[in-house]
């Protein structure tokens, strides 16, 4: 008996492997980049315009983590395409991180 791996069909359950190890890159990238702007931000001075940056970074780095840990656990209950809520709220936290990235740059 062969597989549909063997056979040159989809093996379904590759796909929510690679899904899940791509959120776990993600995360850690993400966390990465919070760090460097958390030191960055903390580095150039004490204000608490810096304070109020920490901050944000710091709830953007959260609120990303919740969403990752969200959609991994998804994964492993029920495979399949995210709902469109997990969608919105992985590409809000991305945009904020752009965007604060642009202003702590400038």
């Amino acid at each position: 008996m062969s597989t549909p791996a063997a056979d040159g069909g989809r093996d379904a359950g590759l796909q929510p492997e690679r899904t899940r190890l791509a959120w776990r890159r993600t995360t850690l990238s993400c966390s990465v980049t919070a760090v460097l702007a958390l030191r960055q931000a903390l580095r150039t001075s004490g204000s608490p315009v810096a304070l109020v940056g920490v901050t944000v970074i710091a709830l953007l780095w959260l609120a990303f983590l919740w969403v990752a840990h969200r959609r991994m656990r998804e994964l492993a209950a029920a495979p399949g395409a995210p709902s469109p809520r997990a969608v919105l709220a992985a590409t809000a936290c991305t945009v904020a991180f752009a965007v604060f990235a642009v202003a702590v740059i400038v």
